[in-house]
């Protein structure tokens, strides 16, 4: 069962579900959503000379990733066929019960930005910020302006009951408690140790 705004506003009255900052509740709860902002650090990709980038390498992400903090009050300009992880301004602590989704919004959806690739998933238990695949599919440069632009929105649904074993250290969980846009960490999967 997806959440209403009813029930977005009791979890996170109740203090289980955990978004913050939530600046502007009234604009940024929506219907059956709540809407999350753009942070300013960004990891961008950039031309290398490697071969290509392999998960079980040992390469760090620096080798071909350049990390980009934009000022208060300025534009990240998105460039068509960029490729570049953003980060949500808010970090969210989504509790054992719960999964979320990330959606773009439809606003920006139609100048061509896309705000995930396959990564909209969000376990129970997970903790920490979101990272973003921001994408321009269009022909044209799009300004973001971080801190201030509502990027995103977060889906929330109720389990059947809660996960057992939910996102985080018992686990093993790789991106628990991140702080700005992390890089891949598909090396350190199982199947590539």
């Amino acid at each position: 069962m997806i959440l209403s705004d009813r029930d977005i506003r009791r979890r996170l009255a109740e203090g289980d579900l955990r978004i913050e900052p939530l600046d502007d509740p009234e604009l940024q709860i929506q219907p059956a959503s709540i809407d999350m902002r753009l942070g300013r650090e960004f990891l961008e990709f950039e031309r290398s000379n490697i071969p290509c980038i392999h998960p079980d390498s040992e390469e760090e992400t620096d080798e071909y990733t350049r990390r980009r903090v934009v000022e208060s009050g300025d534009d990240y300009v998105l460039h068509p066929g960029d490729f570049v992880l953003g980060t949500t301004y808010e970090t969210v602590e989504i509790p054992e019960d719960l999964v979320a989704r990330v959606e773009g919004r439809s606003s920006l959806g139609r100048l061509a930005v896309v705000v995930h690739a396959t990564a909209g998933f969000v376990d129970p238990g997970y903790r920490g910020q979101i990272t973003l695949e921001l994408s321009n599919l269009g022909t044209a440069p799009v300004a973001l302006r971080p801190e201030e632009m509502r990027i995103s929105q977060l889906v929330l649904t109720e389990l059947s009951s809660a996960a057992e074993l939910p996102y985080g250290e018992e686990r093993g969980s790789k991106y628990q408690d991140q702080d700005g846009p992390t890089a891949s960490r598909i090396g350190d999967d199982e199947e590539w140790g």
